[in-house]
């Protein structure tokens, strides 16, 4: 029974920083490829940030957030964390964590096993 509960969301000024987190239950993060998606009004949701434990492809960003945001893991407490910094109103979204056992393209609709979505505004 894989789980992931995301956190950390809230309202910040441009300009602001967040620090989101993933924690995963029923299984050990380090087997999992892990991505951070979100999904803004009107718009498709998005892959922002994928982590593979393979050799291949370990770590992306979109080009919309490279420099930004920082994908990282915390073995010890089974979690990973999305550190956004420099944050737009254009970053206004539900953002997602999904898992999967294969290292999959950093693409939403494929990824088998997601959280509930956290809200994160970025408004004055």
């Amino acid at each position: 029974q894989v789980q992931l509960v995301e956190s950390g969301g809230g309202l910040v000024q441009p300009g602001g920083s967040l620090r989101l987190s993933c924690a995963m239950s029923g299984a050990t993060l380090d087997y999992y490829a892990i991505g951070w998606f979100r999904q803004a009004p009107g718009k498709e949701r998005e892959g922002m940030s994928c982590f593979w434990n393979s050799g291949r492809n370990r770590i992306y960003y979109a080009d919309s957030v490279e420099g930004r945001f920082t994908i990282t893991r915390d073995r010890a407490k089974n979690t990973v964390y999305l550190e956004m910094n420099g944050l737009k109103s254009e970053d206004t979204a539900v953002y997602y964590c999904a898992a999967d056992l294969m290292d999959l393209p950093c693409a939403p609709k494929t990824w088998k096993y997601w959280g509930q979505g956290t809200q994160v505004t970025v408004s004055s």
